[in-house]
């Protein structure tokens, strides 16, 4: 039987990971595959991890997670190859990435054979300015949606929400559009009851040149950082930033490490539980357009947030 697909597609920040991690969570049995590509990881709860081999990550919940490090066709096929087979497979596209190349892909003939694409998501920051909605590589991302899933809507106001709303009608009115409160987004929408259900025509439109605009600025130390200078230094870093993410032990709380995220211009930090030994206790990506942060600069700034006294 053919294993449907979910593309999930959004900006950079928007909320795709916690989209993700929602349906991984609330699998309701169903075994999901999730595919993930080298610009950002999922994020998953570490009480839901059971082992790791392959670049496959088992999940307790009979879920797995894989990295897109090949060919997409090369890591459906392992996947279709696992046994038990999965049930859906669930796409997470980079937020700087068009998923129309993803789109044209998965229509190849002897890929929609066996892993059909059901459902493309669209995640979309409903804080976000209206006018975001302008930027090339969003409007890209929106063209090719089924659903789009507004983010973040207990942060935005009544008036911001419903501009964003509009915003997003006006640019694909022919989506679904609905609110993603805490990633949650109903199973029903994004796989539909009744495998022989014809799959809709899709129209990833014309093939555009690719173009880097985005690059990643990685920071790692062995040694736990004071919380007060790394809040010091995401201040002074935040300009430049379009999003970062990381994970880190401070010098207050040794021994807890905590998973700190920039994005939309707002800092949130959460504990996650212990560190996993054998690794770096700080290492945070940033994500800035080319040009815009040099690893120099990224250097000065957080080698000051390192504490020197702590062991």
């Amino acid at each position: 039987m053919p294993v449907p697909v979910l593309l999930v597609a959004g900006f950079l920040g928007a909320g795709k990971t916690t989209v993700v991690n929602h349906i991984l969570a609330h699998a309701g049995g169903r075994r999901i595959a999730a595919v993930v590509n080298d610009f950002g990881a999922v994020n998953i709860d570490a009480e839901l991890i059971a082992g790791a081999s392959d670049g496959v990550v088992s999940l307790a919940n009979g879920c797995i997670c894989c990295s897109l490090e090949s060919d997409l066709l090369r890591t459906l096929a392992g996947l279709l190859r696992r046994s038990p087979r999965p049930e859906a497979i669930v796409i997470e596209t980079s937020g700087v990435a068009d998923p129309a190349d993803i789109v044209r892909n998965l229509m190849d003939p002897v890929i929609s054979r066996e892993a059909p694409l059901e459902t493309v998501l669209c995640v979309v920051d409903a804080t976000a300015p209206a006018e975001a909605l302008n930027d090339a590589l969003l409007r890209s991302q929106l063209r090719v949606a089924d659903i789009v899933a507004l983010s973040k809507v207990d942060l935005a106001d009544a008036v911001g929400r419903e501009r964003v709303r509009a915003a997003v009608m006006a640019a694909k009115p022919a989506a679904v559009v609905v609110d993603a409160l805490h990633g949650e987004v109903s199973s029903v929408l994004l796989f539909p009851d009744g495998p022989d259900r014809p799959l809709a025509p899709r129209d990833p439109g014309r093939r555009r040149p690719a173009a880097d605009r985005f690059e990643t600025l990685s920071w790692i130390s062995e040694q736990p950082v004071s919380l007060p200078r790394l809040q010091t230094a995401i201040g002074r870093l935040a300009p430049k930033l379009a999003r970062a993410k990381g994970l880190f032990e401070t010098a207050e709380q040794p021994g807890r490490q905590l998973l700190f995220q920039f994005a939309g211009g707002r800092a949130t930090l959460a504990a996650i539980g212990k560190p996993a030994s054998g690794t770096p206790r700080t290492r945070i990506v940033f994500i800035a357009e080319i040009g815009v942060l040099s690893t120099a600069e990224v250097g000065r700034v957080m080698d000051g947030c390192v504490d020197a006294g702590a062991g």
